[in-house]
C-alpha cells in the first residue's frame, strides 16, 4: 500500500510538471503572453461566462504593436493570437500554402457530415474546393436570384400580417429572419420547400437550429474534441447528433433519388452538386456523403450568419433613421431606374446598400475569428518571432473591425467607411468577414444576396425603429462560436 501510495503521488507530480512545462512554452520562446489559468489554459470562461472574442479582446489590445502576435493557450495547446495586419495578410494570401488548414475536426469515415469544405485538409480540400467553386460563381448566383426573391416575397407578407396584430407594431424579427434564410437554404441547397414563414416549427428549421446549437457529446468533450481534433478523429469520435445526421442524410438521399428518376432541374445548387455525382466511384466525382456534406454546411453557414446580418442591420437602421431614409431612396431611386424591376442587375446598382452591409459585418463580424494551423516553423518579418510548426494560429476578426486605428470610433455605425476612398486608406487585411486568399468563404455572394434581398423589401415596404423593448446595447450567446444576440432583437414596425 505504501509503494502504491508513493507511485500515485509520484505520478501526480509528474503529470503537474508536465503541466507546468506545457504551459511554459510561449515563455520559453520569448512571446509576449498572459500567464494562463491553470491547468485549462487561456479559454476556461469559453461558453460558460465569456464569448469567445471576449477573451481575445484584452490579449489583443494589450500587446498589440509589441509583438507580430501574442501566446495563448487552449487547454494545453499553443495558440497564436496575430495582431499585425501585414502578418495576416501573410497567412491568408501571400504565404497561404503554409497555413492551408484550419487544424479543426472533421471524421469522414464515422461523422460524415463533418466531411465538407470548412474542414477538410490537404488534397481532400483542394480537389473539392476547385470543384465547388464553380457553384458560387456570379452566373449561379443569378441563376438563383429568383428563388431567393420568391421567398422575400412571401415574408414580406407574412412581416405585413405580423404587423397588423402585434401589439404597437413590435415585433422580435430575429427568429422570423431566420425562417426567412431558413426557406432559402431548403429550397436552393436541399431541393424541399420547408415554408417555415408560415410554420415556424417545421422540421428543417428546427434541426438547423439545433446542428448550430447542440453536439453529440457534453461540453467538455466538445471542448476535448475542438482542442485535440486529430487525436478524437484518430480515437473515432463524432460531433454531430445523431438525430441531425440521420435527418439531412435522408432528405438529400430523398432529393438525389427524385431528380435522377425524373430529370427535373430547379437551378440551384443541388442541381451543382448532382452534377459532380460520381457515376461509377473510380470518376473523381463526389459521393452521396460527399454530396450531404456539402450541403448540410451550406445550411450551418448560411442558416443563422445571413439572418443575424440582416438582424444587426435593422437594428442599426432603426437607431439611425437617416441612414435608414438615405437607403430607402436609394432603393427606390435604383428601382425606378430599372422601370421598378427588382432584377439581378438593379441589386447590383445598390451601392449604398452594399456600404450599409458591410458596415454591419464589420460591426457585428458573424464569425468573429479565424483559424489556421501552420505546416512550417514560420518565421515573422521580426527575427525574434517565430510560429512552430502544428502552431494554433488565431486572426482575431472582431478586434481588428474594431480597432480604432483602422476604424475610428469603431462603435458607431457608419456606412461612409465604405465608401471607395474610404477604403483606400485602411491596410490590407483589417476588414475579413468572409475570410481572404484561397479559402475564403466560398459562400460569400449567396450570403450577400441573401442579406441584400432581404433588406431590399424589408426597408422598401416597412419603416423599422427603436421601442421600449429595444436593448441600448446588444449582449451576445457565449454558447455559441457565431455573434448571436441573447434576448433576440426587438423592433417597432410601421408599413409604408
Amino acid at each position: 500500500m505504501s509503494l502504491f501510495l508513493n507511485l500515485l503521488v509520484l505520478s501526480i507530480l509528474l503529470l503537474l510538471a508536465f503541466l507546468k512545462y506545457s504551459h511554459s512554452y510561449w515563455k520559453r520562446r520569448g512571446v509576449p503572453h498572459e500567464a494562463p489559468p491553470f491547468p485549462w489554459g487561456d479559454f476556461k470562461e469559453w461558453r460558460n461566462t465569456k464569448c469567445f472574442y471576449e477573451i481575445l479582446t484584452p490579449i489583443y489590445k494589450k500587446f498589440k504593436g509589441i509583438a507580430p502576435f501574442a501566446g495563448m493557450f487552449m487547454a494545453l495547446r499553443p495558440v497564436a493570437l496575430i495582431m499585425d495586419p501585414d502578418l495576416v495578410k501573410s497567412i491568408l494570401i501571400k504565404d497561404f500554402n503554409h497555413f492551408r488548414e484550419r487544424g479543426i475536426f472533421s471524421n469522414v469515415r464515422d461523422d460524415p457530415l463533418t466531411g465538407h469544405l470548412f474542414a477538410l485538409e490537404g488534397t481532400k480540400w483542394r480537389e473539392l474546393r476547385h470543384k465547388l467553386s464553380p457553384a458560387f460563381s456570379s452566373g449561379k448566383m443569378k441563376h438563383m436570384y429568383s428563388i431567393v426573391v420568391k421567398v422575400a416575397e412571401e415574408f414580406k407578407k407574412v412581416l405585413d400580417e405580423k404587423q397588423a396584430t402585434a401589439a404597437g407594431g413590435v415585433i422580435e424579427i430575429t427568429d422570423l429572419l431566420s425562417c426567412f434564410t431558413a426557406d432559402i437554404i431548403g429550397v436552393c441547397a436541399f431541393g424541399i420547400e420547408c415554408n417555415s414563414l408560415r410554420n415556424p416549427q417545421a422540421e428543417f428549421v428546427v434541426m438547423g437550429r439545433k446542428a448550430n446549437t447542440e453536439r453529440r457529446h457534453g461540453l467538455l468533450l466538445d471542448q476535448f474534441i475542438e482542442a485535440a481534433p486529430k487525436l478524437a478523429r484518430t480515437l473515432r469520435m463524432r460531433q454531430i447528433p445523431q438525430d441531425v445526421n440521420d435527418f439531412y442524410m435522408g432528405i438529400v438521399r430523398e432529393t438525389i433519388e427524385y431528380r435522377e428518376r425524373t430529370g427535373v432541374k430547379h437551378n440551384d445548387l443541388m442541381d451543382v452538386l448532382l452534377e459532380l455525382k460520381t457515376k461509377d466511384g473510380k470518376d473523381g466525382g463526389l459521393t452521396v456523403n460527399e454530396i450531404v456534406a456539402q450541403a448540410f454546411v451550406f445550411l450551418v453557414a448560411g442558416f443563422e450568419t445571413s439572418s443575424s446580418t440582416m438582424g444587426y442591420a435593422l437594428y442599426e437602421l432603426a437607431k439611425c433613421q437617416d441612414i435608414q431614409n438615405r437607403l430607402r431612396a436609394e432603393i427606390n431611386e435604383v428601382l425606378k431606374r430599372h422601370n421598378n424591376q427588382f432584377t439581378y442587375e438593379s441589386m447590383q446598382d445598390m451601392r449604398y446598400m452594399e456600404q450599409v452591409i458591410s458596415e454591419t459585418l464589420r460591426r457585428y463580424p458573424i464569425l468573429p475569428h479565424l483559424v489556421r494551423e501552420a505546416d512550417i516553423n514560420y518565421k515573422t518579418t521580426d527575427s525574434r518571432f517565430t510560429i512552430e510548426k502544428g502552431t494554433m494560429v488565431i486572426i482575431p476578426v472582431y478586434e481588428l473591425h474594431h480597432d480604432p486605428e483602422y476604424f475610428p470610433n469603431p462603435e458607431k455605425f457608419d456606412p461612409e467607411r465604405f465608401s471607395e476612398a474610404e477604403i483606400k486608406t485602411r491596410p490590407t487585411c483589417t476588414y475579413v468577414p468572409f475570410g481572404d486568399g484561397p479559402r475564403n468563404c466560398i459562400g460569400f455572394r449567396f450570403g450577400k444576396m441573401q442579406v441584400c434581398i432581404g433588406l431590399t423589401y424589408l426597408v422598401r415596404h416597412f419603416k423599422f425603429s427603436v421601442c421600449g423593448e429595444t436593448e441600448e446595447h446588444l449582449n451576445f450567446l457565449v454558447e455559441k462560436m457565431i455573434l448571436q444576440p441573447v434576448n433576440g432583437i426587438k423592433l417597432r414596425v410601421e408599413r409604408l
